[in-house]
C-alpha cells in the first residue's frame, strides 16, 4: 500500500528534516504515528498523500511512485484514493455542513455526485450524530462536531486509504469513541488501509501497529506494542 525508501524532506533552510530509509504500510494495516510535536508525522502523512514531495527518496502509494507525478495528476489521485482528516478540519466557512461533506465531489470531474451519494453523506452524519446539523456552516459548530464532518468527507468517497491527524484530538471520550468505530468499522468493511498520527495514547490499543517518530531522527523505524505508554512523546 504503502512503501518508502530514502525519504530525506527539509523545510526551506530550517533545522526540521525528516529522514525515512525504509517504511511499509501493507494492504488494510492499521498504524498510528506517534511522537513529539515537530517530529514529521503530519509531513509524511502529506508526503504519502502527495501533498508536499521529499527533496530525495521515492514514496509509493498503491503502486503508484506519488512522489514524481505531475501537479495535477497528484491531485487526481490524492482525490480518488485517499481520505484526509486535517488537524485543522479544513471546512469551508460559506458552505453548510452537508456541502463540506459533499466536497471532494465539488473539486474534481473525476468524482460523479449523484442521489446515491448524497444519501450516504447524510447516512453518515447520522452515525457520528450531526444529522441534525447538515444546514448549519462550520461557524456555528463545536470543535468537536466540525471533527466530525472532516472524518465523513474523509470516508465519504470510500478511499482505499485513509490518513488522519489527530481524529480525536477536539472530542469527548463518548464522541472520541464513536468516531473510532465509524474510522475502524469502514476499515473492516472496506478493507481499508488506516495510518494516524496521534498524540492519544488512550486509542493506541485499536492500532495493529505503532511507529515511534522519534527514532526517523536516529536509526530508521522503531515499532512499539499497541497502548506501549513508553513508546512516544507528547
Amino acid at each position: 500500500m504503502v512503501r518508502i525508501e530514502g525519504l530525506r524532506f527539509r523545510y526551506g533552510e530550517g533545522d526540521f528534516h525528516l529522514d525515512i530509509p525504509e517504511l511499509q504500510v501493507e494492504d488494510g494495516d492499521t498504524t498510528a504515528f506517534i511522537g513529539p510535536s515537530g517530529s514529521g508525522k503530519t509531513t509524511l502523512l502529506n508526503l504519502i498523500a502527495g501533498i508536499i514531495r521529499p527533496e530525495t527518496g521515492r514514496v509509493e502509494t498503491r503502486g503508484v511512485e506519488v512522489s514524481s507525478l505531475p501537479d495535477a495528476d497528484r491531485r487526481r489521485f490524492r482525490i480518488t484514493t485517499v481520505g484526509l482528516v486535517f488537524q485543522e478540519f479544513e471546512l469551508l466557512e460559506y458552505l453548510s455542513v452537508l456541502d463540506n461533506i459533499l466536497l471532494p465531489y465539488r473539486l474534481h470531474s473525476a468524482l460523479s455526485l449523484d442521489s446515491e451519494v448524497r444519501e450516504r453523506a447524510r447516512s453518515l452524519a447520522e452515525r457520528v450524530g450531526i444529522a441534525d446539523k447538515l444546514d448549519r456552516h462550520p461557524r456555528r459548530l463545536s470543535q468537536g462536531e466540525r471533527q466530525r464532518v472532516a472524518v465523513c468527507r474523509a470516508v465519504l468517497t470510500d478511499p482505499p486509504l485513509l490518513l488522519t491527524d489527530e481524529p480525536t484530538g477536539n472530542l469527548d471520550p463518548v464522541n472520541r469513541e464513536r468516531v473510532l468505530d465509524i474510522l475502524f468499522d469502514y476499515v473492516r468493511e472496506s478493507r481499508t488501509t488506516l495510518v494516524s498520527v496521534t498524540h492519544d495514547h488512550e486509542i493506541l490499543s485499536r492500532f495493529g501497529r505503532v511507529v515511534d517518530f522519534r527514532d526517523f531522527h536516529s536509526t530508521g523505524v522503531a515499532e512499539v506494542s499497541p497502548g506501549d505508554e513508553e513508546g512516544g512523546g507528547a
